[in-house]
């Protein structure tokens, strides 16, 4: 389903270059669970944002689902994101002042799907990711695993192609964090294709395939045995 060649990323100051992605050739399969793994400053949350089309790369080949996007303006990478991509962050990103329900139904606010399907769509992920019986509820209600699960459910609700997700446990104790994983791998075992940056080797033990980055480059993958 994505399938990057040659991609890299530079920024660029008055005196400084910094190389962030250097060279990366990467392909994931639809129906993948891949984990990106690597210290500090190796280019992981830099591929992920690359991968979402939230940054763009400064040279090389990046086909998704075969379009290509590299060179796609910023109005056309926008929709083609909306239609494709679902993002969870650590940081849950979810607006306090509206309730769980209201919360996911706001990922199809751009969409044009009526008031009727998104209640409907909204119903159908949060029981999916059992986090129904909080519809009502506002975030600061909820426990940092049930906030998780709501932004799991935001990210699911337009159905995309392909889920990103960034540290999505870094802001949760072991308890939560292990059950957002499971939920992860249930999802996937769905058919949802997901690729998620960790910095914890047991969580990245969940995907199917493990990327480890060194110095903006791929140093080695492997698969989890079956």
């Amino acid at each position: 389903m994505l399938r990057m060649r040659e991609v890299a990323r530079l920024y660029r100051t008055d005196s400084v270059e910094t190389v962030a992605l250097d060279g990366i050739d990467l392909d994931i399969a639809s129906g993948e669970f891949v984990a990106i793994m690597g210290p500090s400053g190796c280019g992981k949350s830099t591929l992920l944002n690359v991968l979402g089309l939230l940054d763009s790369p400064t040279g090389g080949s990046y086909v998704f689902d075969g379009t290509e996007v590299a060179g796609l303006s910023e109005a056309k990478l926008a929709d083609f994101r909306k239609a494709n991509i679902g993002f969870i962050f650590q940081s849950f990103n979810l607006v306090d002042e509206l309730t769980v329900q209201d919360n996911i139904e706001l990922a199809l606010l751009y969409h044009n799907v009526s008031a009727k399907e998104r209640r409907a769509r909204a119903e159908t992920v949060m029981d999916r990711v059992g986090i129904a019986h909080r519809a009502r509820h506002r975030p600061s209600q909820l426990s940092g695993g049930q906030q998780q699960r709501v932004a799991v459910a935001r990210a699911l609700v337009a159905a995309p192609k392909l889920i990103l997700a960034d540290e999505p446990t870094g802001n949760l104790d072991t308890n939560h964090g292990e059950e957002v994983m499971r939920m992860l791998q249930q999802l996937n075992s769905e058919g949802s294709t997901i690729v998620m940056v960790t910095h914890s080797p047991a969580h990245a033990d969940y995907a199917s395939r493990v990327v480890n980055m060194l110095d903006g480059r791929i140093l080695q993958e492997r698969r989890r045995a079956a």
